[in-house]
């Protein structure tokens, strides 16, 4: 392919990743400055490599997914960030208060807002995080929050309603107890020390030790097994919304495979090691019309992928540039 094919490719691509429409010659030739005649012979080298197709309600091409690979591969640049896109992630970039966790669940959850299509993240499972600090804050109603904190920054919160026996002071005297014991301990061994060192203890100290042992005991359970999913998925409605899957039977298919996060998970994983990997089409393992971009990430020690699942016809450098902006300035805060 020469500079001009390629060029030319480029074009097709970009037209119908923003239009939807098939690219015909004439709307070419101005752009290009040749005649209609030389970018009809042009597209038919094109479409003889394989890299454009014929639509089959028009006269017009649309890129294969030969093309798209090409495009990916050799012609795509990671677009730079509108003010606006800037914006709306700075706020969550800039945050301190926020755990690298969160940040990066928020970003990922505006990169689907902004793109309309689904995002994923995938961490490190609960193995991997050692218990920091649990706390206890009272609300209105005889209610209360547990708040559990790990050494990775993650942190998970559950309600509970108080027994009217239950005195709030002993429950937070309880949480000094195991801060105290457990600090450091994996957080899916909590559980099974909470029962085997901790009961006997608080049953010493406190007076209605068995209703808030098990407060604990079941905050601790839950935060272990959300923990095991490692893996968050936003916006599965959006790619639905997209103009490949318009047909229903395409569209269950899809939010089938959606709603599998063990299948989002083997997806996402992948069976490569490079930061950064775009499969497209029937590579994607999800589906022919779909792309998969993931990105790994490593920030002071904590381990995941973000990816982003969209149509074939996905806008590539955008949300390269997206996912390269968001990992990048996250790094150089947590870093600081």
């Amino acid at each position: 392919m020469d500079k001009r094919q390629e060029n030319l490719l480029k074009a097709i691509v970009e037209h119908y990743v923003k239009t939807v429409k098939p690219v015909g010659s004439k709307s070419l030739c101005q752009k290009f400055h040749c005649s209609s005649a030389t970018i009809r012979n042009e597209m038919a080298v094109l479409e003889s490599l394989g890299y454009i197709e014929k639509n089959h309600i028009s006269s017009g091409r649309i890129p294969s997914e030969l093309g798209y690979k090409y495009y990916v591969e050799y012609l795509m640049e990671p677009e730079k960030l509108t003010g606006g896109d800037m914006l709306k992630l700075q706020t969550i970039v800039k945050n301190q208060d926020l755990v690298l966790s969160d940040a990066i669940n928020k970003c990922m959850e505006i990169i689907s807002d902004l793109t309309n299509y689904a995002s994923v993240v995938l961490g490190n499972n609960s193995a991997g995080n050692l218990l920091k600090q649990v706390s206890i804050i009272p609300i209105e109603n005889n209610r209360v929050v547990a708040l559990v904190c790990t050494n990775k920054g993650i942190v998970e919160n559950k309600q509970f309603s108080l027994p009217e026996s239950t005195n709030v002071t002993e429950l937070i005297k309880t949480s000094e107890i195991i801060n105290k014991l457990l600090i450091g301990t994996p957080i899916n061994e909590v559980a099974s020390r909470l029962e085997f060192e901790i009961k006997p203890v608080i049953a010493k100290q406190i007076h209605d030790y068995e209703a808030i042992y098990n407060i604990f005991y079941s905050a601790f359970n839950d935060f272990a097994a959300d923990s095991q999913k490692d893996i968050r998925v936003v916006g599965k409605t959006k790619i639905l919304e997209q103009p490949e899957y318009d047909d229903t039977k395409a569209m269950k298919k899809l939010a089938y495979k959606l709603e599998d996060k063990e299948f989002i998970k083997h997806v996402v994983e992948g069976k490569d090691n490079e930061e950064i990997k775009i499969y497209i089409g029937e590579d994607s393992e999800v589906d022919e019309n779909t792309t998969v971009i993931k990105r790994k990430y490593n920030i002071n020690g904590e381990e995941g992928t973000v990816a982003i699942i969209g149509p074939k016809r996905m806008e590539y450098a955008r949300v390269m540039g997206l996912l390269d902006y968001v990992l990048d300035e996250i790094k150089k805060k947590d870093e600081k």
